[in-house]
């Protein structure tokens, strides 16, 4: 089974950093795209970063510059690094990739959900 594995979040004061982990694991041949949506108490769930497989990477306006985000091929992993973290930060940030994966003995391309990891920013 491919699962996507999140590390990282936790409770930081204003202008500190955390670093964000997903982990793919499971039957996987490529990776197309990874990166985090983040979801607040009321708020839609929104994009926050992603790199592609040549390497572009794209950022929520709010978060350019503070933000950023990488991959590591060889093990299946991307990072966000997280500085100049403020209050407005504060979501539940869930991994997305699109994979192209081997589920019952066939070779697709489909879209993966992380179980999401709580950040809070608050003094």
């Amino acid at each position: 089974q491919v699962q996507l594995g999140e590390s990282g979040g936790g409770l930081v004061q204003p202008g500190g950093s955390l670093r964000l982990s997903c982990a793919a694991s499971g039957s996987i041949f490529t990776i197309n795209t990874m990166g985090w949506y983040r979801q607040a108490p009321g708020n839609q769930r929104e994009l926050v970063a992603s790199i592609n497989s040549s390497g572009r990477t794209n950022y929520a306006d709010s978060v350019r510059g503070r933000f950023t985000i990488s991959i590591d091929n060889a093990k299946n992993t991307a990072y966000l690094q997280m500085n100049s973290l403020k209050p407005e930060d504060t979501a539940v940030y869930y991994c997305n990739a699109v994979l192209g994966t081997v589920e019952d003995r066939r070779r697709a391309v489909r879209n993966y959900w992380g179980q999401g990891t709580q950040v809070t920013v608050s003094s």
